[in-house]
């Protein structure tokens, strides 16, 4: 279980300046549970996107959208609705972000729609690996959508260190070097000024844990519960 909370869409709006067609990605899992990807949510970011002069191509909510292969799936039945977009926001955690990214054919933005919390235990036999550190301050949006704080070995937020060498980590020759990976995807997207900004250093209180998340009677049930009820 992966916890996230929504962005303002003040914020969401800011981060889509110049890209009028969009496509949505919910998630039926975990964003569901937490009321920022679920069905209705999307909805209506849908309906305040469109009444902020964008342009909604499509829709979906996946179950689960961290699944590449399920995405891959699912977006082959709204491919077209897909390509006419210019950027894609995904209404669920980090991980979902780096899925749409490895799942959809073209090379566009994908933005994030919320901030991942933290992740609670899920047994299941197979193979994984960390795309997330799940730190409850979302930075996907200036890095495209891939996280130094988890894929560079040292979590540098202002470009790699002196000791890549030929692209990959000294902590670790066999990884590729993190802050590559983010260089060569911000090249592709034509959005190398994203690497100018100096970024300040992390707000840790953010990661401190044991963390939680609880969501009020009005966010579970729509409404605010009476005693009555």
């Amino acid at each position: 279980m992966i916890t996230s909370t929504s962005k303002s869409f003040e914020t969401v709006l800011e981060n889509l300046k110049g890209e009028n067609k969009l496509f949505l990605v919910g998630c039926g899992d975990c964003a569901t549970i937490c009321k920022t990807g679920d069905e209705d949510t999307v909805k209506a970011m849908k309906a305040k996107l469109e009444e902020n002069g964008k342009t909604v191509t499509g829709w979906i909510v996946v179950t689960p959208a961290c699944n590449v292969g399920k995405l891959r799936k699912e977006f082959k039945a709204v491919k077209q609705q897909i390509d006419d977009s210019d950027s894609i926001l995904v209404m669920s955690c980090g991980l979902c972000v780096a899925a749409v990214i490895d799942a959809v054919e073209q090379v566009k933005p994908v933005h994030p729609g919320t901030d991942t919390g933290f992740g609670g235990e899920t047994i299941r036999f197979g193979q994984f690996t960390e795309r997330c550190s799940m730190c409850g301050e979302c930075i996907l949006e200036d890095t495209g959508g891939i996280c130094p704080v988890t894929m560079c070995s040292k979590g540098l937020l202002n470009g790699p260190c002196g000791g890549y060498k030929n692209g990959k980590c000294e902590v670790d020759p066999e990884l590729d070097c993190g802050w590559m990976m983010i260089y060569e995807r911000l090249g592709k997207l034509n959005k190398l000024d994203k690497m100018e900004p100096l970024r300040k250093p992390k707000n840790f209180a953010k990661w401190k844990r044991p963390r939680k998340l609880v969501l009020t009677d009005e966010q579970k049930f729509g409404k605010k519960k009476t005693t009555n009820e």
